[in-house]
């Protein structure tokens, strides 16, 4: 049970929170660390190993999770020298990956048990598997329907209903083997590359806890109802880690 942990990103969306420090060492409700959440997390839901794909600030990440022997993971690391996107820094591991391996953003804070996710994606088949979930969109305005100059439709203010993406991804190694190492590569172009090719991925639908901690409106809401959600998140962990970056 392996993953990859995206946490290369300059968090701009993010700022002034990562002014000073990378996006997955922001704090949440004060006492945990977005990635430590995380790593606490792989590690009860059956993980053993863990590559960190780091970039902008990242011998603070370094510093702070060290080796992993503090959430009992084996942590390695992978460089980015120049942005890679989603998929690029895959690509420089790919011989050191096993055939079917978890990726993840390293700001989600989330409920979903990545292992039973994992072995999910395995049994399908499929190249990859996004975790998704149900988003609604209400429009600030009435919606008209035209046609040949007139209307023949009306909503007021609707409501749409679409899945996305939750960051988090089941990957098979052959998926990504026509790619070049060094490359950047988007999850957007490695989703049109397989669909043009009739290799679809597979999707999985997630109806617990899910936010995108990269919105500010997301951490904000994460750090409001942390205290609420701890146990959810964190039924295994111990004691709040966070002077392991000192």
């Amino acid at each position: 049970m392996h993953a990859v942990i995206l946490a290369g990103g300059k968090g701009t969306r993010l700022r002034p929170y990562t002014t000073c420090v990378p996006k997955p060492l922001v704090p949440i409700g004060d006492r945990y660390a977005i990635l430590e959440i995380v790593l606490h997390q792989l590690k009860a839901h059956g993980f053993q190993t863990v590559t960190l794909a780091i970039g902008h600030m990242g011998h603070l990440i370094r510093a702070f999770v060290g080796d992993g022997s503090g959430y009992g993971l084996q942590v390695s690391y992978t460089d980015e020298t120049h942005p890679l996107g989603t998929i690029g820094p895959l690509l420089n591991i790919l011989p050191e990956l096993p055939e079917q391996f978890l990726v993840m953003n390293g700001d989600v804070l989330t409920d979903l048990d990545y292992g039973s996710f994992l072995r999910r994606h395995i049994a399908s088949g499929a190249p990859t598997t996004v975790a998704t979930y149900q988003r609604e969109l209400k429009s600030e305005f009435g919606v008209l329907d035209v046609q040949d100059g007139q209307i023949v439709g009306f909503r007021e203010k609707p409501a749409f209903h679409f899945q996305v993406s939750m960051g988090v991804y089941g990957v098979s190694r052959r998926a990504l083997t026509s790619y070049t190492p060094g490359q950047a590569l988007g999850f957007d172009r490695l989703m049109l590359d397989l669909l043009e090719s009739g290799n679809n991925p597979g999707s999985d639908l997630f109806e617990g806890y899910w936010l995108d901690i990269g919105r500010p409106e997301d951490y904000d809401l994460a750090n409001a109802q942390f205290d609420d959600m701890i146990a959810q998140l964190l039924p295994q962990a111990g004691q709040p880690t966070l002077s392991a970056a000192d």
